[in-house]
């Protein structure tokens, strides 16, 4: 599921200071957007608006506190994988996967999940050989930086 410009877009330094600041914020209203960046809040609006429209920007999600769901425990998985067919279909109904990427290197792919605690990561491991899975190395999340 990529996503692609429909057209060419500049982006000036305006929309890259707009870019910056809806990635640590994006409920902040036009008015306080457009006070950060100097324009108006129609003018700030407008530019969210082509900057979504040609892909610049994916689209608006919700950081949630996976703790707060029981989900203690954040893990990075890296993976080698047997086949991959189905593998993608697979990952997007499981709702303990914060993210993933096929990558190059050893892995075949690189999974970031979050469980409920040792028991939830040990069940996902499980369900990852399940799939197809025949080397994983896993890294415990301390502590993240961003």
């Amino acid at each position: 599921m990529g996503y692609m410009a429909t057209e060419i877009t500049a982006i000036d330094k305006i929309d890259r200071e707009i870019l910056g600041i809806l990635q640590t914020d994006g409920r902040i209203s036009w008015q306080m957007l457009g006070d950060r960046v100097h324009l108006s809040p129609n003018a700030v609006a407008e530019r969210v608006r082509r900057l979504t429209k040609t892909g610049v920007i994916k689209g608006f999600r919700v950081d949630i506190n996976q703790a707060a769901l029981g989900r203690t425990l954040e893990a990075v998985i890296d993976a080698r994988m047997a086949h991959t067919q189905g593998f993608d279909d697979a990952l997007m109904k499981r709702d303990d996967v914060l993210w993933a990427a096929h990558v190059t290197g050893e892995s075949d792919v690189t999974l970031a999940v979050a469980c409920d605690g040792t028991a939830g990561l040990d069940a996902f491991l499980r369900w990852l050989q399940r799939e197809g899975a025949t080397e994983t190395r896993t890294d415990v999340v301390l502590n993240k930086i961003r």
